[in-house]
């Protein structure tokens, strides 16, 4: 018996289909996060200056930005001369 490779996968989707909602919510997450990581191509930026960029309230940047540490994407950066804010880079 031959072994098709992502047959399981493929059984599981098929199975247990995704709801409309979260499908929307996976798309809005990945247009958020193509928008912060084309936002932090040329340098570090806080969560205001992200914030303040992008149009978003800053609880929301908050919430995608850890994410996208939390995911290997981004990675946290230098605190500011107050000690006030940390930036924000794409992790290389």
């Amino acid at each position: 018996m031959e072994i098709e490779k992502g047959k399981t996968v493929k059984y599981m989707r098929e199975k247990r289909k995704a709801s409309s909602e979260v499908i929307e919510n996976l798309k809005e997450f990945n247009r958020v996060k193509k928008s912060i990581l084309e936002a932090m191509a040329e340098e570090e930026k806080t969560i205001a200056q992200l914030s303040e960029q992008l149009g978003m309230p800053k609880h929301e940047v908050l919430y995608h930005v850890t994410s996208l540490v939390k995911f290997g994407f981004l990675e946290v950066g230098e605190i500011d001369d107050m000690d006030e804010y940390y930036s924000y880079k794409i992790k290389r």
